[in-house]
């Protein structure tokens, strides 16, 4: 049997750190204020929000480096790039071809997700599919994100603002049948459309415009379409249902229970989801890996990050029983639980 197996996963984000003092200067608010409704602390922006270098696809490009040389592999070995991201470098092309040509790879496919918060999830979903059913056997999968540059540091944008982070993760997955290697026991993915505009950003698109509209009539295209609106209650409230719902979907699908977790990882939204779900499930703290205090929320990119540090710092090792899932604008939301 063709196992789906983590062989290598790797995390970059940019040198420059934000914290919430530094967003005082920018916009009425404060740590405190900040820290006691979302619990992060500070951030990671790339340190021009013009630059047109450190993209996206080179965040994903320093992450995969470090994935292959965890697995031991190099971009040649690589069969097929699945890149996640709400930012890319361009509104088309999508990053993974980019990301191809920064590795050197041959002219292998680049498949790019559009699932904002969940694409991660939904990320490995995808490529544990293509492995399990024999079509290829090393698999680079990819969340990341810059958000730095179209965020409103103002006033009115502050709500969001204030949570966003810049960087990448990146993972490989490889086909084994080796009877000792870790696998993919489940997988689940979700979607609730008509919340659509509960989170989201409008333009550009075909539904609220694009070139002729800017050309024509840039006086019109309003702050709340060209920044992320949320309603964030509503975001909550739904986040808090559906977590429970797929990770127990997930446990039940490969006959487990949360006792039998040695780590959860959600994605990093805000601390306070996190300590909800970990208290319905009744998780201790050393079961769950939160890293949103220091990183903020990196959308595709928080699952496949806390995932790196958490390997790096000893806290998962081979044979234990990892779950990761996600919410997110969509609505979206899924989980993939793993023996490493």
């Amino acid at each position: 049997m063709i196992k789906s197996s983590i062989k290598g996963i790797g995390h970059y984000v940019p040198e420059n750190i934000v914290t919430n003092d530094d967003l005082s200067k920018l916009m009425t608010t404060n740590d405190e204020w900040i820290t006691e409704r979302t619990g992060i602390k500070e951030r990671h922006h790339r340190k021009n929000r013009n630059d047109s270098e450190e993209t996206t696809a080179f965040l994903g490009f320093k992450a995969s480096e470090a994935a292959l040389k965890m697995a031991g592999l190099e971009a040649k070995d690589l069969d097929f790039i699945v890149f996640a991201t709400l930012s890319p470098d361009y509104f088309f092309p999508g990053c993974g071809v980019l990301l191809q040509e920064m590795l050197g790879c041959e002219t292998i496919g680049a498949l790019d997700v559009r699932n904002q918060c969940s694409g991660f999830i939904y990320a490995m979903s995808v490529a544990n599919a293509f492995i399990k059913a024999g079509q290829y056997k090393n698999i680079l999968v990819v969340g990341a994100e810059i958000h730095s540059f179209g965020l409103d540091f103002s006033d009115a944008g502050r709500g969001v603002s204030v949570i966003f982070g810049d960087g990448a993760g990146a993972v490989i997955l490889s086909a084994s049948e080796d009877e000792n290697s870790g696998d993919i026991l489940a997988t689940n993915m979700h979607s609730e459309g008509k919340h659509a505009e509960e989170l989201c950003t409008k333009f550009p698109g075909s539904k609220f415009g694009w070139s002729d509209r800017m050309r024509l009539e840039p006086e019109n295209v309003t702050d709340a379409e060209i920044y992320p609106i949320m309603n964030g209650n509503f975001v909550f409230k739904h986040a808090v249902t559906r977590f429970p719902e797929t990770m127990n979907e997930a446990l039940q699908q490969a006959g487990k229970t949360p006792e039998d977790l040695d780590m959860f990882i959600p994605h990093q939204a805000n601390l306070r989801i996190s300590q909800f779900v970990q208290q319905r499930f009744g998780l201790p703290d050393e079961k769950v890996y939160n890293n949103i205090q220091r990183f903020g929320n990196t959308t595709a990119a928080s699952i496949p990050i806390a995932l790196s540090e958490a390997i790096q710092e000893g806290k998962i090792k081979r044979g234990d029983l990892v779950l990761l899932s996600a919410f997110g604008s969509g609505f979206t939301w899924g989980s993939v639980l793993f023996e490493f």
